[in-house]
């Protein structure tokens, strides 16, 4: 019979933001070797020694590749037309630029993931921070989540009473990553925690996702206005109230960006319940395909990080 769940052993699960992992190991690895083919297999190989410093650093006992989906969401669109616009390809109204070399690439790391049978998740019409959004509220009071990313639209998520922490690779890569607590956001950005990193970020803006902001407010500001107010609904209730605090240039950037406020939360914010399957994320204790693997390690030359993998993993060969 086993446990209930309140007498459970915690599990700790490690959520990968798979994109950003693969376009680091592309543009981060000086190894441009080839498969026999010619095929480029730098973010494959890349890929896969990432995945196998992780799992050596975290010890997961639950592990998903978090996938696009859609990279860029109609209900994000329709909301701000400008989100990630200067991402596509010209002439197109969803195809997002991606260098040939990269992209060839894609399918085979997916294949080399699920012939691991490391769990690949996404959800129709959502990101990949939407289903890492889903799976770390899915979690919650099952036991410590680690969400690995260069992304810090995801330090939304910290949470120190959840046992949510950012891996936080943009900095010092995978090997050195930053592991981000509500600690380190009141150290760096002046706020509370994720949900108040969230609110400063729509002040803010961000010119990588095409997000205005509010004209004037730059990370500073915004932090101090969050903190003054705890929230960005806070903020909108003195603006309107008409606060002596919120004067000047200041107040009117507020209300000339009022419409932007309106809609700017629903395309920061993550989703909590985009339609993840409900599969188990148990790290796999035995290769799922191993031949479809072996068929990979031959066409593509992938011997080396394979073997790495499959040991960080504990795995033994078929």
């Amino acid at each position: 019979m086993s446990a209930p769940d309140d007498l459970a052993s915690p599990r700790k699960l490690l959520l990968l933001d798979t994109a950003s992992l693969y376009f680091r190991a592309f543009f981060g690895m000086k190894d441009l070797r080839e498969a026999p083919d010619g095929t480029p297999t730098n973010a494959v190989r890349g890929l896969l020694d990432m995945i196998s410093t992780l799992v050596t650093r975290f010890s997961p006992d639950d592990l998903v590749a978090c996938w696009d989906d859609d990279w860029r969401p109609e209900f994000r669109v329709r909301a701000i037309p400008s989100y990630k616009a200067h991402r596509l390809v010209e002439g197109t109204e969803h195809s997002e630029q991606t260098p040939p070399e990269l992209e060839v690439q894609v399918p085979i790391l997916r294949r080399a993931l699920e012939s691991f049978g490391i769990p690949v998740l996404g959800a129709p019409g959502y990101e990949a921070d939407d289903v890492i959004g889903t799976l770390t509220a899915r979690h919650r009071g099952r036991g410590p989540v680690a969400v690995v990313t260069g992304d810090r639209d995801l330090f939304q998520l910290v949470d120190d009473e959840a046992g949510v922490t950012v891996v936080y690779t943009a900095r010092g890569g995978v090997r050195d990553a930053e592991v981000v607590r509500e600690s380190d956001l009141r150290e760096r950005y002046g706020v509370a925690g994720g949900r108040a990193y969230a609110d400063m970020a729509v002040l803010r803006g961000d010119t990588s996702d095409g997000l205005p902001g509010v004209k004037g407010i730059g990370e500073k500001t915004a932090a101090q206005l969050i903190a003054r107010y705890g929230t960005l609904e806070g903020l909108r209730e003195a603006l309107a109230s008409g606060d002596p605090k919120l004067k000047g240039a200041r107040r009117a950037n507020l209300l000339a960006a009022s419409d932007y406020l309106d809609v700017a939360p629903e395309v920061v914010l993550v989703a909590a319940d985009a339609p993840v399957a409900d599969v188990p994320l148990a790290r796999p204790s035995e290769i799922a395909d191993p031949e479809t693997l072996q068929q990979l390690v031959e066409t593509y030359d992938l011997g080396n990080p394979v073997a790495r993998l499959m040991k960080a993993l504990d795995l033994r060969p078929a």
